[in-house]
């Protein structure tokens, strides 16, 4: 502490005070004050300062680096105040000579609790297993660098080490920590050698970690990055004498910093990470706006799948199915478009596979079932000397998650359609290797009097040895076995070799051939020669509402 007069002079100090600034505290008597504590330097002190020599303000408070005679920095706050304000101290009460007030200097060393707050604040910002900044550091750095990029341009490769869990389950935590240190290594190495830009390696959690570049130079600048990443880390770790095989799934994303926030390019960065890991590990992916696009799509899709089937939003369209023999309809295949209120009519391939996921296929498809007969047994009703059967698709969890044979009993005896003209079916896929409740499912329905057909037969399985066992009475060929009948010059011998030799073999087992995909009057009439039973494709008509079917037939 000391005692400061009007002009700034020190008129007295204590011990304390010298041995703070390195010096014999008499030493300081007559001294400016700001120019022994580092003041006289600082404009934004020297006005407030000011200010309560001359008695217009009562207390001005710094804090500010202070250098020490023998060369290190001491981090001190200071304290002015008039001396009357600052209460009893040595001399206080006594006026100056011109009546002014004192005013009390007092010097507090912060250094010690600045370097505990230091290691404080690193603690809480660092990764304890790798020394590396941890997700608190990194966001922070990641808001900076969006608000005051150099070139106004921020990437990122976030990662994801492939099968480390395994390595903590086999080897123990201890070797998996020594393997994310060894990580950590590597990313700062890579890091260091790519292009200036600021980056900074972070461990985010468990075996996350992320390469930040705050001044990025664009996409091929992020993308070379993380290939250095990738090949880095496909280099087996010594660890404890092991070596571990490790890779990584990396997910890339580079934008201007106007067009973002920290959480939308951590939300793209984790997004492209999982696109790595769905197209196969061990590789990095950059982010695609419109397949994020139609991811949200798909996730839109599949959440209102099930109430969109209680609205009716589902609509059936109808193809023929026709004898090759006559060129008469014998049935139609049932197919469902999806009316979506907001995109519009949607095909199977949009909305099946996702029905399939979420278990919505078991409700929807006891729908298609239902409105399919009736429109089955409308056309039996109208046209009477004109049966045709309505062939239904049935997809793997309708068979395992559903009591199917109950629901095609229940329909049938509902709408008053016969059995033996509902046609159900099955992929390869979803019948080969069946066994138990599907295959007595199947055998069930067979012994009812319903069709039982094998969709796309040839693309899938083919393990010829189970057409014995089930009770199929049709085939479907798939269109890439008549795809080479289009034309003459484009026919191989093999291709009608084979598709003659199917037709026979299904022929000796006892069942029909249809073939899909006829798109012209040359494939109609090879398939005829061959001895194909039927056919469906554009040659003859495209899906249509039933309405129209009752008019073919009229």
């Amino acid at each position: 502490m000391a005692l400061v007069d009007p002009s700034g002079h020190i008129l007295a100090a204590n011990r304390a005070l010298g041995t703070l600034l390195g010096t014999d505290h008499t030493a300081l008597l007559g001294a400016r004050a700001d120019a022994a504590t580092g003041m006289d330097g600082d404009d934004r002190i020297r006005a407030p300062y000011r200010a309560v020599l001359r008695g217009r303000l009562d207390r001005m408070r710094c804090t500010r680096p202070l250098k020490h005679p023998d060369g290190h920095t001491l981090w001190v706050q200071i304290t002015v105040e008039r001396a009357e304000a600052a209460g009893p101290a040595p001399d206080a009460g006594r006026p100056t000579a011109d009546g002014r007030p004192r005013a009390l200097l007092t010097v507090t060393d912060l250094s010690r609790h600045r370097r505990l707050r230091e290691r404080l604040r690193h603690l809480r910002t660092h990764d304890p297993v790798t020394r590396l900044p941890n997700r608190t550091l990194f966001l922070e750095r990641l808001t900076e660098a969006l608000a005051a990029s150099p070139t106004g341009r921020v990437g990122m490769c976030f990662l994801d080490l492939d099968g480390f869990r395994a390595v903590n389950d086999t080897f123990g935590h201890r070797d998996g920590d020594q393997l994310l240190g060894a990580v950590a290594q590597r990313l700062v190495r890579c890091a260091s050698q790519s292009p200036p830009g600021g980056q900074l390696v972070a461990r985010l959690g468990g075996d996350e970690f992320a390469v930040l570049v705050e001044a990025s130079a664009g996409t091929e600048q992020l993308t070379s990055l993380a290939g250095a990443v990738t090949a880095a880390l496909r280099l087996p770790c010594t660890v404890a004498g092991r070596q571990l095989p490790i890779s990584a799934s990396i997910g890339v994303v580079e934008r201007a910093c106007a067009d973002t926030t920290a959480t939308a390019l951590m939300q793209a960065a984790d997004t492209a990470l999982h696109w790595a890991k769905a197209d196969g590990k061990a590789r990095w992916t950059l982010y695609d706006p419109e397949r994020d696009a139609r991811r949200l799509t798909r996730r839109e899709l599949s959440s209102t799948l099930r109430p969109a089937v209680e609205r009716g939003e589902f609509r059936l369209e109808y193809q023929p199915i026709v004898g090759l023999a006559d060129g008469l309809p014998q049935g139609a295949e049932a197919l469902v478009r999806w009316q979506h209120p907001r995109l519009g009519r949607l095909s199977p391939d949009r909305f099946i596979g996702l029905a399939e996921e979420n278990g919505a296929i078991v409700p929807l498809g006891r729908w298609v079932l239902a409105e399919a007969c009736r429109q089955a047994r409308r056309w039996q009703r109208e046209h009477a000397g004109t049966p045709l059967y309505v062939s239904v698709n049935l997809a793997v969890r309708q068979v395992w998650d559903s009591d199917l044979v109950a629901d095609v009993a229940g329909v049938l005896g509902e709408t008053g359609l016969a059995p033996a003209l509902l046609q159900l079916e099955l992929t390869e896929s979803a019948v080969m290797g069946s066994a138990g409740r599907p295959l007595q499912a199947l055998q069930d329905l067979s012994d009812m009097g319903v069709r039982i057909a094998l969709d796309d037969f040839g693309t899938g399985y083919s393990n010829l040895a189970y057409l014995c066992r089930l009770p199929v009475r049709a085939l479907k060929l798939d269109g890439t076995f008549v795809r080479g009948f289009r034309d003459a010059r484009e026919l191989g011998p093999a291709d009608e070799t084979l598709v003659s030799a199917l037709v026979e073999l299904a022929h000796k087992l006892g069942l029909t051939v249809t073939a899909e995909c006829v798109e012209g009057r040359d494939q109609a009439d090879r398939l005829r020669r061959i001895g194909c039973d039927a056919g469906q494709g554009w040659h003859w008509a495209r899906p249509m509402p039933g309405e129209r079917i009752t008019e073919l037939l009229g």
